[in-house]
């Protein structure tokens, strides 16, 4: 199979949006999608799949049926579930693209409930955000069907995809050890500038990194990335859960994994705030609903 005639997508969030997207820029013209939010007719991806080339459909059954190509992409705490429901479905032997960020053993898991029903296992691990190059971005896939997959990856547009290892787990472990720096900084960031700008010291602190970790400009970087925490905070604290089994099979406690977890989860009940045209107002709008201890403001 060098171009898939049916792709099905499984998850429709931002991920699964971009995906349809591109799929259908090289030409495929059946692109199914389903969504648990689906269910709800006011939701993000039941409002985005309007305007998709993908079709939305009622079930899982429906996308799955006659796909050559199953991509998940959904968060990290339903990826197990949906190899589970999409291995009671699966027919003949289509490729499964394992999109979503996790740990190795949930990978593992995955693989051998979807190739025990007859799919081919492929995990990948995005190893960049992927909104710029879209799928384009530079993805490591695994597992023993990667280089079997890799050129029909390439016909999809998948540019900056490369085999990684034969071994399920491997560039998800990669994935994840990145994702504990990226995730963590936001949540350090976070977690260092409202409380400077609580004691009015914020920029003194920002001005101090300059020197230390040269940076083009980190007021606009700290906006970005705390804003991103506070737009997907519960997605990034599932993911920061899965970084924390990858951190314990390693053998070490998972102190920072947990605790970045227990911030972004923190930063998505105050989401709102990314709405704020600058870092201060953005920090203003956190603050808002934080009491001061010291009785003041």
């Amino acid at each position: 199979m060098n171009h898939p005639n049916a792709v099905c997508l499984i998850g429709f969030g931002e991920v699964g949006q971009l995906v349809a997207r591109n799929l259908h820029e090289v030409g495929i013209a059946d692109i199914r999608a389903w969504d648990l939010k689906f269910a709800d007719p006011d939701s993000v991806p039941s409002r985005a799949v309007l305007d998709s080339p993908a079709r939305a459909t009622r079930d899982p059954a429906s996308a799955v049926a006659g796909a050559e190509l199953i991509i998940s992409a959904v968060t990290a705490a339903d990826c197990l579930n949906v190899a589970k429901t999409v291995a009671v479905l699966v027919t003949g032997q289509p490729f499964f693209l394992d999109l979503n960020s996790v740990a190795p053993e949930t990978k593992a898991d995955a693989q051998r409930v979807l190739e025990a029903a007859g799919a081919r296992y492929v995990e990948a691990a995005v190893m960049s955000p992927i909104a710029p190059k879209g799928i384009a971005s530079p993805i490591l896939i695994g597992g023993p069907n990667a280089d079997e997959f890799l050129p029909v990856a390439t016909t999809l547009g998948f540019t900056g995809t490369q085999c990684y290892s034969p071994v399920t787990g491997r560039a998800s472990a990669a994935k994840m050890c990145r994702s504990i720096v990226i995730k963590g900084v936001e949540a350090l960031l976070t977690e260092s500038l409202v409380t400077a700008r609580r004691y009015g010291v914020e920029q003194t602190v920002l001005d101090s990194l300059k020197g230390l970790l040269p940076a083009a400009d980190w007021n606009t970087l700290s906006r970005y990335m705390i804003s991103r925490a506070l737009e997907h905070g519960v997605r990034r604290a599932d993911e920061m859960r899965e970084a924390a089994l990858t951190v314990a099979g390693a053998g070490l406690d998972p102190w920072m994994a947990s605790a970045c977890a227990k911030r972004q989860d923190w930063c998505a009940s105050v989401g709102h705030a990314r709405h704020e045209p600058s870092l201060e107002a953005m920090l203003d709008a956190i603050l808002a609903h934080i009491p001061d201890p010291r009785g003041e403001g």
